[in-house]
């Protein structure tokens, strides 16, 4: 999640059960419900093909939203779930859930990558290759950071860079347990080629030798 935290625009819904649900899919709008917080439920209807796209973009349930409401405050909220149809898989409804500034919340960070021009690995005609794009932390709601920083002004070709070599934000934690790789340099394509074809050339070389230890002895 990179930059400012996405609106989400809804309207409040007249009326629940399934009569209203219908007419609000019947108007191309998806019925929801927004809960927590210490408020009361509120009614909401989404535009069908606004929630489409979001939904496309990837990662709904793991986003941070500001839920735009008129009439009411904007709220920060995350899904909780999206309810679709058994046949054509389309959305039939969403909950989506108030936060709290203390609450926690897992969501995927940004990566930024600074000290290029100054990386030695770089430099020498390595190739950086981004493995992770965006990190999972679980963070604290009212102190979300905007991406983590990744330094590589001191890789060499063949290192990587792995999460527990980044200074990550107060309170903020991997949800994944293992030491996972961000990103590494490596060596260019010319090169590694280059040493495929030694290796292949040595192997070839052990190979003749060894016919020909065999040949000696018969």
């Amino acid at each position: 999640m990179a930059g400012e935290i996405p609106d989400l625009h809804a309207q409040e819904r007249t009326g629940t059960g399934k009569g209203a649900a219908r007419a609000a899919r019947r108007a191309h709008m998806v019925p929801g419900i927004v809960f927590g917080g210490d408020t009361d439920p509120l009614p909401i209807n989404i535009p069908y093909n606004a929630l489409i796209k979001k939904l496309k973009d990837g990662r709904f349930k793991s986003t941070l939203f500001n839920l735009k409401v008129d009439g009411h405050e904007d709220v920060r909220v995350i899904c909780r779930d999206v309810q679709r149809d058994v046949v054509k898989d389309l959305p039939t409804h969403l909950d989506l859930m108030r936060l709290r500034r203390t609450t926690k919340i897992n969501l995927f960070i940004h990566v930024d990558f600074v000290g290029e021009e100054d990386c030695p690995g770089l430099r020498a005609g390595g190739v950086l290759t981004v493995v992770r794009p965006e990190v999972e932390l679980r963070v604290t709601a009212g102190d979300i950071p905007e991406s983590i920083t990744v330094d590589l002004s001191k890789l060499q070709i063949g290192d990587t860079v792995t999460i527990s070599d980044v200074d990550l934000p107060k309170g903020a934690k991997p949800t994944i347990d293992r030491d996972f790789v961000i990103a590494n340099v490596s060596a260019p394509s010319s090169l590694r080629s280059a040493d495929d074809e030694e290796e292949e050339g040595e192997e070839a070389e052990a190979e003749g030798a060894e016919d020909t230890g065999e040949s000696s002895e018969d």
